[in-house]
């Protein structure tokens, strides 16, 4: 069992990301001692008094071999008890397992597993198969196909993709041509692309955490404002029990080990919630913590091995928000520097759709450092609030995998 008066040394495996920066947040609050590494030097964790140390590594997407060789080498020579694979680098940390799972805790499942819900075409086989619900969907492989198959409007979304990328709306011809043609250009019908019908409905996120297949913990929450790229800019805890019982089929069918995440639509014309993607860790815990699920905390237990307890889900209608995305949505949208004065106003003051919602990417006054990021932003955007949308494609950075890197880890002779 975890000593609540002994903290752990975790090593966080990148720094750069929102789900990296809440884990940290929560990390700090509990005491344990936290590095990370990244190959940002500036990466939006830096930016925080609860990293003790950073390490600049090798990028994981040009250089998935040297990165794995770094991570070693730092856990060869300082003690960690825990490995975090906070992002995308649990793809790569399942492949070596073996040569990790000696040295430090890690909770991940076998790669086999990883990989069924890695790719969101591997997602949509998995849920045909077991019969889960998901909006109707058409996986190819040529332009030809998608031109032929494609029903409007609908959503196209390249396999491979993280942070609302690789993912395009298609409502008439004119929508269609832009997406063939970016597919075309960037390469993507070398692997699979997914046409699925476009459900008008509430998007909304369910997270758990997994012990050698049994759920033992499940948070939910909605989506009540979109930041830039669709994000969530505020979010709202929701009791989900249909969604928590899909989780736990897939957990339970794959013999899920550690922090298992899906996106949600929840359509206006029915009540049965349609998966639409997978992502096989956790994303932006902190509704959780504030909801009374502590779901880091667990995932460290599973870490060493323990067994807990399952949890009870937490308290519905805690509502939480991202004032860094919620700006950089409002200047994306509005695109005026008096709407994004009022954005900022009413974030400050707890008005409108933030009414008793508390900050949960940059907590100023549980982490003063977090305020510099946050500053940073407001700045550049109100010099010149045309910029969200480059400020937020700068968050697609080296800490990410790509299709060549996938491709080389999953090689035969990568390990």
């Amino acid at each position: 069992m975890i000593d609540a008066k002994k903290p752990l040394r975790v090593l966080v495996s990148e720094g750069s990301s929102t789900s990296g920066r809440e884990a940290i947040t929560i990390l700090g609050l509990a005491g344990h001692h936290v590095e990370i590494c990244d190959p940002s030097r500036w990466c939006l964790a830096r930016y925080s008094r609860f990293v003790r140390k950073y390490h600049h590594c090798p990028p994981l997407r040009t250089d998935p071999a040297g990165f794995l060789r770094f991570v070693e080498r730092l856990l060869a020579s300082r003690h960690f008890d825990v490995l975090l694979p906070i992002h995308e680098q649990g793809f790569l940390f399942a492949r070596a397992e073996g040569r990790l799972q000696p040295r430090v805790g890690l909770a991940l499942p076998d790669f086999t597993s990883y990989r069924a819900v890695h790719s969101k075409a591997g997602f949509s086989r998995l849920l045909d198969q077991l019969g889960l619900p998901q909006p109707p969907t058409r996986i190819v492989n040529s332009v030809e196909e998608l031109r032929d198959g494609l029903r409007f409007p609908s959503v196209v979304k390249t396999s491979i993709g993280t942070a609302s990328r690789g993912i395009w709306f298609v409502r008439d011809a004119n929508d269609l041509h832009r997406a063939l043609y970016d597919l075309e250009s960037a390469g993507d019908f070398a692997g699979e692309v997914l046409a699925q019908d476009l459900i008008t409905g509430t998007v909304e996120k369910a997270q758990s955490v997994f012990c050698r297949g049994t759920l033992i913990a499940f948070h939910a929450y909605r989506q009540i404002a979109a930041g830039v790229g669709g994000g969530e800019a505020i979010k709202e805890s929701v009791s989900r029990p249909a969604i928590r019982a899909a989780l736990e089929t897939i957990g339970a069918h794959l013999g899920w080990h550690g922090a298992l995440s899906v996106d949600v639509i929840m359509p206006l014309d029915s009540a049965t919630p349609l998966l639409i993607d997978c992502n096989p860790r956790l994303v932006e815990p902190m509704n959780a913590y504030r909801s009374g699920t502590d779901l880091v905390d667990l995932l460290l237990r599973v870490s060493l091995d323990e067994t807990p307890a399952p949890l009870a889900d937490g308290r519905a209608g805690v509502r939480t928000h991202l004032a860094m995305q919620a700006l950089l949505g409002s200047a994306s949208r509005d695109g005026t520097r008096r709407e994004l004065i009022r954005e900022c106003g009413r974030i400050a003051a707890g008005d409108g759709l933030y009414r008793g919602s508390t900050e949960e990417l940059t907590p100023v006054r549980l982490d003063w450092l977090s305020a510099a990021p946050l500053a940073m932003t407001t700045a550049l955007l109100l010099a010149s609030p045309q910029i969200a949308s480059s400020l937020a494609r700068g968050g697609f950075g080296a800490h990410l995998l790509d299709r060549g890197s996938i491709k080389k880890i999953e090689s035969a002779e990568f390990c």
